[in-house]
């Protein structure tokens, strides 16, 4: 067994460790402060750990993060996740092309509806998703799901306003 892991920091006594531990919103890194408090005030590391409610090793690797960066090296890392299927170039050019909506000619519908746009992210991008991801990109990117009635590509506004003033309803 080697000699303890001596504490460093000494910009914090165990009094204002306690002070912070008691403001504090994450429960594991309060458990981390008071543990270092317990070792300040001259607890030995199997008893402060112990009283933690973690081992003895662990308690040495969390003073070495709070010797390294003090309060903020003992608060949880979280994992970085998946890296996203679309780069953000990608997804704005995604909000774009739902925006603008489809070419009939083209794309072969008059609105974009997930399914459809599913096929075309895997056209453009060659990234195979699942149609409720599609969904969710959209709310990610603020558009609804919801779309505008469509409208015939041939529509003569001329002839609805000739029949609107003829209509009897008028």
């Amino acid at each position: 067994m080697g000699a303890p892991l001596p504490i460093t920091r000494v910009e914090h006594t165990p009094a204002t460790l306690r002070c912070f531990a008691a403001k504090c919103q994450d429960a594991a890194q309060v458990r981390r402060v008071l543990a270092i408090a317990l070792v300040q005030e001259g607890r030995s590391r199997r008893e402060a750990a112990a009283q933690s409610g973690m081992d003895r090793q662990t308690l040495c690797d969390w003073i070495t993060r709070y010797n390294a960066a003090g309060l903020d090296g003992l608060k949880s890392r979280t994992s970085p996740g998946r890296a996203p299927a679309l780069t953000e170039p990608q997804m704005a050019e995604l909000k774009a092309l739902v925006i603008a909506g489809p070419d009939p000619d083209l794309h072969k519908v008059v609105r974009w509806r997930c399914v459809d746009l599913q096929a075309e992210v895997a056209r453009r991008f060659a990234v195979m998703v699942h149609e409720s991801t599609i969904g969710k990109w959209l709310h990610q990117l603020c558009l609804t799901r919801l779309q505008p009635r469509p409208f015939h590509p041939k529509k003569d506004p001329e002839a609805e306003s000739a029949f609107k003033k003829t209509s009897p309803a008028c």
